[in-house]
């Protein structure tokens, strides 16, 4: 049985967005992967909040995506690493307009979402 969504995605970009960027880690997992950090144990110490479970769902997501990539190295202990993909990149000048704006705007927001 494959899965059916209750409540359609709108067709309009935002909501395509949204759907790919919900999730409480996904944003910090592209910034930091963005900015080289590869490796799920490096992944999990930047974002020591949240559970590896969660951090691994939500890779599985972005991978899902295309935003992310995964490369497994066959090794004796297989090691995994993620990077952007092409479409990711793609993302980033958003994401960093997002990040001046919560930067520039940080007392209100702090003020309005206690």
């Amino acid at each position: 049985m494959t899965y059916q969504r209750k409540i359609p995605i709108l067709d309009c970009g935002h909501e395509y967005v949204r759907e790919i960027l919900y999730g409480r880690w996904k944003v910090p997992l592209i910034y930091y992967i963005a900015n080289g950090v590869s490796r799920p144990g490096e992944l999990q110490r930047k974002i020591p909040h949240a559970s590896r479970r969660v951090l691994d769902a939500q890779l599985t997501q972005l991978v899902k995506h295309e935003i992310i990539s995964k490369t497994v190295f066959d090794e004796t202990v297989p090691k995994v690493e993620y990077q952007l993909t092409e479409f990711g990149l793609t993302l980033m000048p958003v994401m960093m307009a997002m990040i001046k704006w919560g930067n520039n705007n940080i007392e209100q927001l702090k003020r309005v979402t206690r």
